[in-house]
Parts: C-alpha cells; sequence; structure tokens
C-alpha cells in the first residue's frame, strides 16, 4: 500500500497551495462562508467541484488550472532554480520606501512628542505654582 498522493488529487493541491499561501484552513472556511471540517473535507477529497474550485482559486489568488496543474516539484525546482545566498544580481526586491523621507518622519514625530512632553510640564509648574 503506497501512502503517496496521486498526482491530481485536487484537494492535496489545495492545501499545498493554502499553505504556500500561508493561508490556514479556518481563514479559507471564513472566507467560504463554511466550517473548517468543511475545508478539511474538501482538502482530503480526490475531486471538487467545479463552482467550489473556483471559489477556492479566487480567494487563494491563483486561476483554477493553477491548482488544477500545480505540481510541488515545479514549485521546489523554480525556487531552487532562481534563488541564491550570494547573489549580487538578485533584483526581485525593490525598496518601495526612501529610508530618508522614513528618518525624517521619525525625527519630525520625536520632536512633536518632546513639544507635547514639555508643554505637559510647563502645565505642571504652573499647577504648583498656583497652589503656593
Amino acid at each position: 500500500m503506497s501512502t503517496s498522493t496521486k498526482p491530481n488529487h485536487i484537494g492535496h493541491k489545495i492545501s499545498r497551495i493554502r499553505e504556500l499561501r500561508g493561508l490556514k484552513q479556518e481563514a479559507l472556511a471564513f472566507e467560504l462562508k463554511v466550517s473548517q471540517q468543511t475545508v478539511s473535507k474538501i482538502e482530503q477529497s480526490e475531486t471538487v467541484e467545479e463552482q467550489i474550485l473556483e471559489q477556492i482559486a479566487q480567494i487563494l489568488g491563483v486561476p483554477v488550472e493553477g491548482i488544477k496543474n500545480f505540481s510541488e516539484e515545479a514549485v521546489f525546482n523554480i525556487i531552487g532554480n532562481s534563488f541564491s545566498d550570494n547573489s549580487s544580481n538578485n533584483n526581485n526586491y525593490l525598496c518601495t520606501i526612501n529610508p530618508l523621507e522614513k528618518i525624517i518622519q521619525l525625527y519630525d514625530e520625536k520632536v512633536a512628542l518632546l513639544e507635547r512632553l514639555l508643554q505637559s510640564e510647563r502645565e505642571k509648574i504652573e499647577l504648583l505654582k498656583g497652589k503656593n
């Protein structure tokens, strides 16, 4: 008896894509408006109704054909062939913030906080002067 999954086990493919997307069964169940147990049964099923498959594909952000043709081996081959620790030519990361603008923003926030603190201390001093 073999424990390996059949190559066209749709439920297993849904499960693996869901895991790769960092989504829990509970989150998928919430989006589908079903229970977590229902999602578990779907992932154990070899076939899934086309309508449910379309809903799941939309939630996972992949086309239905992407689920049907999903291959873990292909995913790991792509990762293995495109990732390198010492690559200086890795242009996959694009910085979307300007670090200098972020530093200036943090500085301005700190100045505003210190000004509020100073004003609060001045108000305390005035209150204490009024009591004497």
